[in-house]
């Protein structure tokens, strides 16, 4: 399972991910034997608590089960990853991954654990640490950069309810997040200052190098058949009645507009009127591509790429809700050229619409030259704190269940 046991660092405004090798590796310099220190000092205000059930006893045993220990210096407390953490890390894990872990997916996992709890020791023990102000930053920069992707996802401003749905599903404003994110941000300014060197070694492509990459890949640099639409969607809602209520407002919304482009406009408009319904604006640009036909659906495909433009389609029935949709521009399957715009759905987070080839390649070739550096820090940094008597003890016989 390549890359899928990642540590995430938050590195020169943009998350990387570390890949499996380089925070993963490495034994325990004990015995596989309880330690007779029972101490446990979490370092920073990540949760370190067993979770609670109190019907099942048995559980609650064995998720306090000590599944390492890891004490960088003895100058600063030891932290134990229990049982309880470790179930919930690889129940994270197993979700992306849409499968169990093997057991060496299993071990990385403590390895990355382990490894970023000893960075945060070490940065404990060098007082380097972030401050509110910082956290509560990075909270308001991520939340941007979440609207922004949503937006751009959307091709248009989000309403508030999609605002919501997207900060619930992130998790962004939960405490436990800021917690794990305190951590992240400690490990990466320790990081960031101990292999400052490398980082600032980074250089930026130049327009020669950006013209010669552009050269080699110009036979990627393909628009295909492509739209823009404005939607009106009609959500389905979470049951039948809710389908049904749903229905019928779309037909009055058809039977309303018929093919008219004006009475078209004037509903879209009024999706901003509370308790309206449905919702409505620019959908963005589409592309004749499988990816664009699964996120919509064929109905929604078929009728589109079928429009000519300015024209008002018939009711769709769409993954998401009954739409209808006018198109707003069409655009022929072109090569790129180097001054060109990169459609939107290309576009990476952080880029903004109208972004050219070029400036695209540069953003890409950068990211490159720091992922690249990025990992040999971060390996040169494991080294160095497993290195030299730094202590860790995994008590192997707790981490199967």
């Amino acid at each position: 399972m390549k890359r899928i046991i990642i540590a995430l660092w938050f590195v020169v405004m943009t998350s990387f991910l570390v890949p499996t090798h380089v925070f993963c590796g490495g034994k325990s310099d004990k015995k596989d034997t309880p330690s007779q220190d029972n101490s446990s000092t979490p370092i920073t205000s990540r949760p370190q608590q067993v979770p609670v059930n109190p019907v099942n006893t048995e559980t609650n045993i064995q998720n306090a089960q000590k599944v390492a220990t890891i004490q960088y210096s003895p100058s600063v407390g030891q932290y134990t990853i229990f049982q309880g953490q470790y179930k919930s890390e690889l129940e994270q894990m197993e979700r992306v991954a849409g499968r169990p872990l093997t057991q060496p997916e299993r071990e990385q996992v403590l390895d990355v654990m382990i490894n970023e709890r000893l960075a945060v020791q070490a940065a404990e023990l060098e007082r380097v640490s972030v401050t509110e102000t910082e956290i509560n930053r990075q909270m308001q920069q991520m939340q941007q950069q979440l609207l922004g992707t949503l937006a751009q996802r959307l091709g248009r401003p989000p309403t508030e309810a999609e605002i919501s749905r997207a900060r619930n599903e992130s998790g962004i404003d939960t405490q436990a997040y800021k917690d794990q994110l305190r951590t992240k941000m400690t490990v990466e300014k320790y990081l960031m200052t101990k292999k400052a060197s490398l980082f600032n070694s980074v250089k930026v492509p130049s327009e020669e190098e950006i013209r010669s990459q552009f050269t080699m890949a110009r036979a990627q640099f393909v628009r295909p058949e492509t739209i823009r639409f404005s939607g009106i969607l009609v959500p389905y809602g979470p049951n039948a009645a809710s389908r049904t209520r749903a229905r019928e407002l779309a037909d009055s919304l058809v039977r309303e507009i018929g093919t008219s482009i004006t009475r078209f406009d004037a509903v879209v408009d009024r999706s901003q009127s509370p308790n309206s319904g449905f919702e409505a604006g620019d959908g963005g640009q589409v592309p004749m591509a499988p990816e664009a036909r699964a996120r919509f659906g064929d109905d929604f495909m078929n009728t589109a790429f079928s429009l000519d433009q300015g024209v008002v389609s018939k009711l769709i029935e769409g993954p998401d809700g009954y739409m209808l949709i006018k198109i707003t521009e069409k655009l022929p399957i072109k090569p790129l050229e180097l001054n060109d715009a990169v459609p939107d759905y290309f576009l990476p987070p952080g880029l903004p619409r109208g972004t050219n080839v070029g400036t695209y390649i540069g953003n890409v070739m950068l990211n490159e030259r720091q992922q690249s550096v990025l990992a040999q820090a971060t390996e040169e940094l494991v080294t160095e704190l497993r290195a030299n008597g730094r202590t860790f003890e995994v008590f192997k016989q707790n981490m199967t269940w």
